[in-house]
């Protein structure tokens, strides 16, 4: 059982997306409502655990930014989908650098929310045409500038390769393979993209072109 959070100040979409949750035994509502600080006080009285994956709006109308909101819910331990008509580029890129999963566009059918939620809740990472062309469209998205041998190991390694395997495969020493991991994860930081797991290096491959869809299992 997947337990899942709406938070939405349009009351209207929490209730399409509650109703498509009713019909689906493996999803459960554990709470709908319109600021991330009215979920986190739910949770401190109720006692109950944070969301296995949160569906949160893009912009509340709270005042607060799509980076304060996804790093509390990160924090407090679950998964982020922002639910967004993705037509700010510059805010997608925020929330995917603050480590929000994905996004799915509010032009998408319920299902395909439903199906993000199934996806994320299995800790696989969420790809999918909205908000890569969101990214794709912002000429600020920032570039890590990955060398070329950096990129050959990063391509391998997020593709599903253990890091020895793709050390023989471009002969080169395990010990240069791992300095290459963690130089891209510098740079990956350096340009706010920040990539700690083997799940985000693969978004980050898949964001930059290096990665197609349904490479992660090499």
């Amino acid at each position: 059982m997947t337990r899942v959070a709406f938070i939405d100040d349009h009351e209207s979409v929490r209730l399409g997306l509650e109703a498509a949750c009713a019909r689906n035994p493996n999803k459960d509502v554990v709470f709908s409502g319109d600021t991330v600080t009215d979920y986190l006080k739910w949770r401190t009285r109720s006692g109950e655990g944070p969301a296995d994956v949160v569906v949160l709006d893009l912009t509340l109308g709270d005042g607060t930014t799509v980076t304060e909101n996804v790093g509390r819910l990160v924090r407090d331990g679950s998964e982020v989908i922002i639910h967004s008509v993705a037509d700010r580029p510059a805010a997608v890129r925020e929330a995917l650098a603050a480590g929000a999963a994905g996004v799915v566009s509010k032009s998408s059918r319920i299902d395909d929310v439903i199906r993000a939620i199934r996806i994320v809740a299995r800790g696989e990472p969420l790809d999918n045409v909205e908000w890569a062309s969101a990214v794709d469209g912002d000429r600020a998205f920032a570039d890590a500038q990955l060398s070329a041998r950096e990129r050959d190991v990063l391509r391998l390694y997020a593709a599903g390769l253990p890091l020895k395997a793709v050390a023989d495969r471009l002969g080169i020493a395990y010990s240069t393979a791992k300095e290459n991991i963690t130089r891209v994860r510098v740079k990956y930081i350096e340009v706010g993209r920040p990539a700690p797991t083997k799940v985000d290096l693969l978004r980050r491959a898949m964001e930059d072109g290096l990665v197609a869809e349904g490479d992660g299992d090499v």
